[in-house]
């Protein structure tokens, strides 16, 4: 159920200039949060994005264009059509950006209103959830309106200040090979976004002094490098890395696919790095090299997390086993004035919230509806995932 983004092929550049379709979001809009920042109200809108990595930022002007969908004929009154996204269009990228991470601008994934899921859930055409699965290649895909699988596991999202406003989950412990460490408790946020996985100072104390006792390799260390415990191993010592998980609530595990980053040290030896970096924040980050290996459910509508391990290349032809979720309700999900209220759950600290959520005058379909993205399109790459547009 949902539109795919797949990114399994070459890109070409998107141009709002070569787009017939394309159009700033002025800064009278109700969905210009930079408004402030403008000269006049038909000015263009600003965006500014800030990131955890040192000096990685993106800022540009927003962009209005047209996702285009093509039903799969279930439940669908029209065979095609044209859902108004917003995007970040790049001008100035800096850190990371400057490596290709993102090298057109941002495309908004979150549960504030400007986000892609936000939109099309609150124009009905899909449920408000999405998937997404990264493979060790450096690859994967998006599918709107995912719920997953009926048998994935699951955890509840947490609020901030009572709202969601970021994907932050429970951790009730770490496990290194079979010793899950007391006092590992914390909350994190999952965030495809960053590259690497952060742990509070003393929970990143306690995994990696647990980590090293368990590794049979040397210890190397490299000041150029992020992570603080790298090894040179042969290929036999590799082979009995310990193996990693996190316990989310109701023994919910996650196992780490692969917690390293492995390259040629000689032609005996190879270096790995165990990817966990500590921080001052009394909060983690789950991000991309700890997320590899499954399709990752942001059900906003249900309020959870969800995972089951994937390939990466079952998430368009496994619409059998995808759970169908009720929707009684009205399709516009999230509330027009607010973010998503979850009742009855423990705060985290506060993180970069959207925007609440509008009611954009886009193109109604049936919300049990599959929507795939038309292939004649041009492509953008955007942020590290492939999106079709006019």
């Amino acid at each position: 159920m949902g539109a795919s983004l797949m990114q399994d092929r070459d890109l070409n550049e998107y141009r709002p200039s070569l787009s017939s379709t394309s159009r700033h979001l002025p800064c009278s809009h109700q969905l210009c949060d930079l408004s402030s920042e403008c000269k006049g109200p038909k000015d263009p809108c600003p965006y500014k994005d800030q990131y955890a990595s040192d000096n990685t930022s993106s800022s540009g002007f927003l962009i209005e264009d047209k996702l285009h969908l093509a039903s799969d004929g279930r439940n669908a009154a029209q065979s095609s059509v044209q859902a108004s996204i917003i995007l970040g269009c790049g001008r100035k990228q800096s850190g990371g950006y400057l490596d290709g991470a993102a090298p057109d601008g941002l495309l908004g994934l979150g549960p504030g209103s400007i986000s892609v899921p936000s939109l099309l859930a609150k124009a009905g055409l899909i449920p408000n959830s999405f998937s997404i699965c990264l493979n060790e290649n450096d690859s994967g895909r998006i599918l709107f309106g995912d719920q997953g699988h009926i048998d994935q596991r699951s955890t509840p999202f947490l609020p901030v200040e009572g709202r969601l406003s970021s994907y932050f989950v429970g951790v009730e412990s770490i496990c290194v090979r079979s010793v899950c460490l007391k006092q590992t408790g914390f909350q994190t946020l999952i965030d495809s976004g960053t590259s690497f996985t952060y742990l509070p100072n003393e929970v990143y104390e306690k995994v990696v002094a647990e980590f090293d006792k368990h590794v049979n390799a040397t210890r190397i260390t490299d000041q150029q490098s992020p992570w603080e415990y790298c090894y040179n191993a042969s290929s036999q010592e590799l082979k009995n890395i310990p193996q990693m998980k996190f316990t989310f609530s109701k023994n919910q595990t996650f196992l780490i696919q692969n917690p390293l980053l492995t390259f040629p040290g000689s032609q005996d030896y190879t270096a790995f790095c165990l990817t966990v970096i500590q921080t001052n924040e009394d909060y983690g980050t789950i991000g991309q090299d700890f997320l590899k290996g499954y399709r990752m459910v942001f059900d906003r509508e249900n309020l959870r997390f969800g995972w089951s391990s994937s390939n990466c290349q079952d998430s368009m032809g496994d619409t059998e086993n995808l759970t169908s979720a009720s929707h009684s309700g009205s399709p516009n999900s999230l509330p027009a004035n607010q973010q998503q209220t979850i009742p009855n759950t423990p705060a985290v600290p506060p993180a970069v919230a959207g925007k609440t959520s509008p009611k954009p005058s886009i193109v109604t379909a049936s919300r049990h509806t599959s929507w795939h993205l038309l292939s004649s399109l041009s492509l953008i790459f955007i942020y590290g995932y492939l999106v079709k547009l006019m």
